[in-house]
């Protein structure tokens, strides 16, 4: 008996997802719905549910609670804050594997850029997910905005936050890679990373060296949050291991581990992970042309000067966060 309950249970959790699919979808689910002894609902409030625009409120399930069968737009409980150039697109893409993930694509810099549009116009943006599903969106930006940690927990004091760290150095290099690709005229990045290199002075302020202080701006974030509420994806090991830092990313996001190394494969040319079948598609999927790009050669005086700078900084975010992402 225990077992056909069970199987009961996933039929129906099916359906909520086939529902949302097509528009023979209500059909479907009316069919299931009886099968399963779940007696004739209203045909108006199926209609409702099969375009997937109604706003009906769902089914009285057996023990009297609602359930949810209307997929809605709802504010994020989970954000990926940052860091640019760490692999956030990546674990983002990753993630949509995911049937209970349901992610905006784009960035939209609602608690940076655009927070005077207000909630609603934020949640407008949102794809529309059923209950039990994460909705989430991603802006590397985030991490480093001061303004951004109070702002999200006005929203939500609850929310799961996950941050993708990277080694701070071979970031700035990929940072300023991005940006000679859009303005090539720019000096060096052995003339930026200094205030005076006759001194040795690094110039902190810089953004692409500024953006790798983890422990500055992780500070900022733990005056409003717990750690606990603090997901650090290791960037180096996204791409090395990509199937272990998704598996887990989902037991913080408190989801089954569905996404695994079945997902992936590995190209040598790219030097990334690429998805074997992603969100909508059968076909083989690695991420657009502007990732893995070719880093300049940086001069080894440079690099070293850099490693030195940032040994204190690593240390401090190492005792903070509670981990050794290992860089030297």
């Amino acid at each position: 008996m225990a077992t056909f309950l069970g199987h009961k249970h996933d039929a129906r959790r099916l359906a909520q997802k086939v529902v949302l699919m097509s528009p023979f979808g209500a059909l479907c689910v009316y069919a299931l719905y009886l099968l399963l002894g779940g007696g004739a609902p209203h045909l108006s409030h199926l209609s409702r549910h099969g375009t997937g625009t109604g706003n009906g409120t769902g089914t009285r399930a057996a023990n009297g609670t609602e359930r949810e069968w209307t997929a809605r737009r709802r504010l994020p409980q989970a954000l990926i804050v940052g860091v640019k150039k760490g692999g956030t697109r990546a674990l983002l893409e990753f993630l949509r594997l995911h049937p209970d993930v349901r992610a905006l694509g784009s960035e939209p810099h609602f608690f940076d850029r655009h927070y005077a549009r207000g909630l609603p116009w934020y949640r407008s943006l949102m794809p529309k997910a059923l209950e039990g599903q994460i909705v989430m969106e991603k802006t590397p930006r985030y991490f480093v905005t001061e303004e951004t940690p109070a702002r999200i927990y006005a929203m939500s004091r609850d929310i799961k936050l996950i941050v993708v760290v990277r080694d701070p150095i071979t970031r700035a290099i990929s940072d300023y890679t991005q940006i000679i690709s859009k303005t090539p005229d720019i000096p060096s990045f052995e003339t930026l990373t200094f205030k005076n290199r006759s001194t040795g002075q690094i110039d902190s302020l810089w953004s692409p060296l500024w953006i790798g202080l983890y422990a500055t701006h992780l500070e900022r974030w733990l005056a409003y949050f717990p750690l606990s509420q603090i997901h650090f994806v290791h960037g180096e090991r996204l791409i090395s291991d990509p199937a272990r830092e998704l598996g887990r990313v989902q037991d913080f996001l408190g989801l089954q581990r569905i996404v695994t190394d079945k997902h992936f494969y590995f190209n040598k040319t790219k030097g990334f992970p690429c998805l074997k079948k992603p969100e909508g598609s059968s076909k083989p999927h690695c991420l657009g042309k502007t990732k893995g790009r070719t880093h300049p050669k940086i001069e080894p005086e440079v690099i070293q000067k850099l490693r030195e700078f940032y040994r204190p900084h690593n240390q401090r975010f190492y005792k903070i966060s509670g981990q050794d992402f290992g860089w030297r």
